[in-house]
């Protein structure tokens, strides 16, 4: 196992801890809202397990006049699309566990980019799941606006990114937002 899988593995124990006994919500900083201007696609995620809901920031977007896009997932090696999400719409099963749009909706070329992750530093770098679908989606939309979303509790030690990495802009807790200097 390597490092980088040992540490996933702690820090996903730790986050689904506290996700199993917290009740609490991400905070919405107010930096946030003046980030967003009405049609700005915000793409977003649907939590599986212990991650991070980002509905309290998804709610200021469509309040601004945002549309919401969801990530479609095929398989490990594909890179994801984000697709254009009507609340009111069914979403399906993906691979992973995940709830997605169906296939046939329309592609979206996001402005802001929600991001679940495993674990985080101060330097804004974070740690994925192992796929790589965020990092090859960050290298195809660079002007995105990238925030991810997480439990403090899955801040760590400082990371070594790899060169592929892209550092976040923002990181929203339940406790904080943590924004590039």
């Amino acid at each position: 196992m390597s490092d980088k899988n040992a540490l996933r593995a702690a820090l996903r124990a730790r986050r689904d801890g506290f996700a199993a006994t917290a009740s609490a919500a991400i905070r919405v900083d107010p930096a946030f809202a003046m980030l967003l201007t009405p049609g700005m696609v915000v793409a977003s995620y649907v939590p599986v397990g212990g991650e991070a809901d980002p509905t309290p920031l998804e709610q200021v977007a469509l309040a601004t006049g945002c549309r919401l896009a969801l990530p479609q997932v095929i398989d490990r090696a594909t890179p994801l699309r984000f697709a254009l999400h009507d609340a009111a719409a069914a979403l399906v099963p993906g691979p992973f566990g995940l709830r997605q749009p169906p296939a046939a909706a329309p592609e979206a070329v996001p402005d802001v980019v929600l991001t679940p992750l495993v674990g985080f530093d101060r330097a804004l770098h974070r740690i994925g799941q192992g796929a790589g679908h965020y990092d090859r989606a960050f290298a195809a939309f660079p002007a995105a606006h990238r925030i991810g979303i997480a439990w403090s509790v899955q801040e760590t030690d400082p990371l070594q990114p790899d060169p592929w990495d892209v550092p976040l802009h923002a990181i929203a807790t339940e406790r904080e937002w943590i924004v590039r200097a």
